[in-house]
């Protein structure tokens, strides 16, 4: 089914009372209450809407979903990799440039959650580790490694999903990206075409969400 993106609350457009008489007029009266009647009884429904059982369908925050189909290889040990995308799910807000930056159009707390598919094709055990970086700089304590056990032989390698999430503090036109860095070239991301018998969707390579948390950016005690 498609989605209605343009299903929203309309707020109430405040009634145009106008200035008084300075000689009571009823009729005046009668048609400023009644508008001021009208515009709170809205009032009172918009609210309803927003703070009742399913007032969360209303609420319009930024997000964005992505995902690759690609395999994802490093050429070394020593540089730290940005790990792209080519496909865009889900984009309100959120937008994807230069392949690996995770772009926001509203400041605030965004919460930062990934899934890649990592392959170890060596004979030993490795590890990965993967960041984030904020317009270019590295996000302090924002690492994580993840351990791979060897293959389990010619042809079959070693298969592993990691995934978390992170909070991160993001200004208007800020961007992110998801760095990574594996102790052997034979690491590396892989996609699986889908499969059949039972029929199976394809592995995407990685998929990442960026969802907006908090106006709030800046903690206060």
């Amino acid at each position: 089914m498609a989605l209605n993106l343009d299903q929203q609350i309309t707020p109430p457009t405040p009634p145009n009372l106008g200035a008084a008489d300075v000689a009571y007029d009823q009729g005046f009266f009668t048609q400023s209450f009644g508008g001021l009647n009208t515009y709170f009884n809205k009032l009172t429904a918009l609210f309803s809407a927003l703070f009742g059982r399913r007032g969360g369908k209303w609420i319009n925050s930024p997000y964005g979903a992505f995902q690759d189909s690609t395999d994802q290889t490093a050429a070394n040990t020593t540089t730290a990799y940005a790990i792209t995308f080519n496909t865009t799910d889900f984009s309100n807000g959120v937008t994807l440039s230069n392949s690996s930056r995770l772009n926001v159009a509203q400041a605030g707390i965004y919460n930062l959650q990934f899934s890649i598919q990592f392959t170890n094709t060596t004979n030993a055990s490795q590890d990965v580790d993967v960041w984030f970086r904020k317009n270019g700089t590295n996000i302090d304590k924002s690492n994580s490694r993840f351990g791979f056990a060897p293959r389990k032989g010619v042809g079959d390698p070693f298969h592993i999903v990691a995934a978390l999430n992170f909070f991160v503090s993001l200004a208007v036109n800020d961007y992110v990206e998801i760095m990574w860095r594996p102790t052997d070239t034979g690491v590396s991301i892989e996609h699986y075409a889908a499969s059949s018998t039972p029929t199976r969707p394809a592995i995407p390579s990685v998929i990442a969400t960026l969802s907006f948390v908090s106006n709030l950016s800046v903690e206060t005690a």
